[in-house]
């Protein structure tokens, strides 16, 4: 398996399909906010050995104290081959260096996976915002 982080070696329109057609999350969104949004994140996209996509993570930082973990996406047939774990192994050591207080994410499902790389649940989930929804 092979992780690439430069934008011109992922398929954008795999990740597109995806994530607006088998991401709970992202369901619709349109190709333009996908590529916008890589555009602006660090990304990291599973290739097997064949070529073939396997799964994608992209990551919103400022490189200094913050990052958001999203948009993390296995194919359907390449789930339980530890695909998400090569991901986010590809994160975490990416993010390492930069010395950031703070890692966010939010997982419905996933706890297992993230629990081995350090992530835990939010210790003052009452502090936390959004705006919009």
């Amino acid at each position: 398996m092979r992780i690439a982080t430069d934008l011109t070696e992922i398929e954008l329109d795999v990740v597109h399909r995806w994530l607006s057609e088998g991401a709970y999350w992202a369901l619709g969104r349109s190709r333009h906010v996908v590529e916008r949004a890589a555009r602006n994140s660090l990304n990291f996209f599973a290739r097997d050995d064949d070529g073939t996509p396997l799964g994608y993570a992209r990551v919103v930082t400022d490189s200094a104290t913050f990052a958001w973990l999203c948009d993390v996406y296995v194919d359907p047939g390449a789930r339980g081959k530890a695909v998400g774990k090569a991901l986010v192994g590809a994160v975490v050591d990416t993010l390492e260096p930069m010395g950031l207080k703070r890692t966010l994410l939010v997982t419905a499902d996933a706890h297992g996976l993230y629990e081995q790389f350090g992530f835990e649940p939010y210790p003052t989930p009452e502090r936390l915002m959004q705006r919009g929804g």
